[in-house]
């Protein structure tokens, strides 16, 4: 399946998309690709907050831009991992039996199945500021996040 069809179809199954992304077998190519797009679609869902933030402070976007940009890209990816394998440990002292490996694409695919609320909340902090409305999508966001990484985990760490 492509990974649109993935994405659309993590929202009704998480569980069953991870299961699916696992039967391939190790695949630490697919984990990074993941990671990576997902980091990509989170540095572009800032471009319309740093915009505003820029226009309405009368500083420079280019140098804002610069560092979301590293951020997203050089940075995040090293925490990501870093909280993966937390998540795995967790889940191994909970009597979990996946490999580190499998937690990867447990968190990598949540987190890029997630992207369309995190450009949401982007457009919607660029477009509307602060208020109810980013308070919503962003909850929304967390929401699925979690509900995706909890149910990719679980599948996980059953162990092959």
């Amino acid at each position: 399946m492509s990974v649109a069809t993935n994405i659309v179809a993590t929202y009704r199954r998480p569980g069953a998309v991870v299961r699916r992304l696992l039967a391939d077998g190790p695949r630490e190519d697919r984990a990074l690709a993941m990671l990576m797009g997902a980091c990509t679609l989170t540095f572009v869902s800032q471009w319309p907050v740093l915009s505003r933030q820029a226009h309405l402070n009368g500083e420079e976007l280019n140098p804002m831009l610069g560092g979301a940009l590293f951020g997203w890209l050089f940075v995040a990816p090293l925490l990501f991992y870093a909280l993966a394998a937390i998540g795995h440990g967790v889940a191994r002292l909970l009597g979990g039996k996946g490999t580190w490996g499998a937690a990867r694409i447990a968190l990598f695919w949540s987190f890029l199945a997630s992207t369309p609320l995190i450009l949401l909340n982007g457009l919607t902090a660029g477009l509307v500021g602060t208020g109810p409305a980013l308070s919503l999508v962003g909850l929304a966001w967390c929401a699925a996040f979690l509900w995706f990484w909890i149910a990719g985990m679980i599948v996980a760490e059953e162990g092959a």
